[in-house]
């Protein structure tokens, strides 16, 4: 009898034995590895069959024509540089002009891209304003964010939805002294003051109201009729301007400059931006109770003469985290890039989303990825697809720049979620719902 209780205490410990040897394995691939493994294609390429049948929300977007003078509210001057990705010498825009409109051959040169001019007129002739959701379907785009200064009739209201500018708000006093100094201030800032004479024009002004709690009144105003005629949203590209750190002056600081000047004279630059300063945060504020998200560009610009320090998405922190704006949804535009790797923690705030747009057009998706990853490993529900699509040309239009962001996006999210699930950081579940949320869900929320 104690031989048979040794036998069986031994072969209780050889079980056990074999057991932990054997669960070993499970416990240490359960752990994320630095290192993908050799099934990272094979997920790879599942998962780009799924997210291939997801429908896109846009977060940011221009469409429209080339000869469409409110695609923008600002100028890119036309000597400026262009990233590589973005040339008409890069040959995704020929497969884009494939895909999309069955061009067959394989350059732009001049007597070829005529026939794609012709191909893209003759298609729009017959479908009207059916021409760009079109353009949507072949892309697999579901509803599309239009920022533009208004929306015209060819840009069909079901799938797109508008997102109007409130730069000019700030520029109400004497802007030449501003404006001269260099020449792509020279270039945009009468086109912000143009606007401004516009938004007078449908508040019934002829001029600046003479005093500050009228010129707030009609900001007020604006807003909500831009939401009634169907703004889902503001946009800010204040960047192009000045810089995106915005103080706290009190009111009655503001409003001693604006009474000083808002009939004649030029304000010192310290003095017109403290009132920029609190004009800005008062359009927050009415952001905030109207529910319009507040869409801000925070990452490089063209022009020769763009300031990337003051664009810092940074310098947007004593904004965003300022209690009193706790009921406004900051969708910041362009992620930050080229600082997408800081600016990610800005959306730990509950308010504050990341926007991808641009960044998937001047990066290869090899790159995109490695951004894009570093997301999604941090807070993969507070980030959304853009597409900054933007008509260039009448050869490289707004419909190329939809099918490279939307291809490129796909690429980079679903190499970017198969190392995460080689690695075993998340699981492929996990995986199709971050594709879901970043490509469509989030967005929708935001503007519901």
């Amino acid at each position: 009898m104690p031989a048979m209780m040794r036998d069986a205490r031994c072969l209780s410990a050889l079980c056990a034995l074999v057991t932990l040897v054997f669960a070993a394995p499970s416990s240490v691939q359960a752990q994320a590895q630095p290192y993908f493994g050799p099934d990272r294609q094979a997920i790879y390429a599942k998962l780009r069959r799924e997210i291939n049948a997801i429908t896109i929300f846009d977060n940011h977007g221009h469409p429209g024509l080339p000869d469409d003078g409110e695609v923008d509210a600002t100028q890119i001057p036309a000597d400026s540089s262009l990233p590589f990705r973005l040339r008409m010498d890069n040959a995704e825009f020929v497969a884009a002009s494939r895909a999309l409109f069955g061009y067959t051959y394989n350059d732009f040169a001049p007597q070829h891209a005529a026939s794609l001019v012709l191909e893209k007129k003759n298609l729009r002739e017959k479908l009207g304003a059916a021409y760009f959701s079109r353009v949507l379907d072949e892309v697999g785009i579901e509803t599309a964010i239009a920022n533009r200064v208004s929306m015209p009739p060819y840009l069909q209201g079901a799938r797109f939805r508008w997102v109007f500018f409130v730069d000019p708000f700030l520029f109400p006093l004497n802007n030449e002294g501003f404006a001269a100094k260099n020449p792509d201030l020279k270039l945009n800032v009468p086109l912000e003051e143009k606007l401004l004479q516009r938004y007078f024009s449908e508040a019934s002004l002829k001029q600046v109201p003479s005093s500050f709690s009228d010129y707030l009144a009609f900001i007020s105003r604006i807003l909500q009729q831009k939401k009634q005629a169907g703004g889902v949203g503001i946009k800010f590209e204040i960047a192009y301007f000045r810089s995106l750190f915005f103080a706290d002056p009190a009111r009655d600081k503001a409003e001693k400059i604006y009474s000083q000047y808002a009939r004649g004279g030029s304000p010192p630059e310290g003095d017109y931006r403290d009132l920029q300063d609190f004009i800005f945060r008062y359009i927050l504020q009415e952001a905030g109770r109207l529910q319009l998200p507040v869409q801000i560009h925070t990452a490089v610009g063209g022009g020769d003469y763009f300031n990337l320090s003051d664009g810092n998405i940074m310098k947007l922190e004593s904004v965003l985290r300022d209690p009193r704006f706790g009921n406004v949804t900051f969708v910041l535009l362009h992620g930050g890039f080229p600082r997408e790797r800081e600016a990610i923690w800005l959306a730990a705030r509950k308010n504050v989303y990341l926007d991808s747009s641009l960044m998937e057009l001047f990066l290869y998706p090899e790159e995109f990825k490695r951004s894009l990853q570093q997301w999604l490993e941090t807070f993969p529900e507070k980030i959304v697809f853009g597409s900054d699509t933007f008509p260039i040309s009448d050869v490289t239009g707004a419909e190329e720049f939809y099918w490279l962001a939307a291809e490129s996006s796909r690429n980079a999210l679903a190499a970017a979620l198969a190392e995460m699930v080689s690695e075993n950081e998340i699981t492929e579940l996990q995986a199709a719902a971050f594709a879901h949320k970043y490509l469509h869900d989030t967005a929708v929320q935001l503007y519901k």
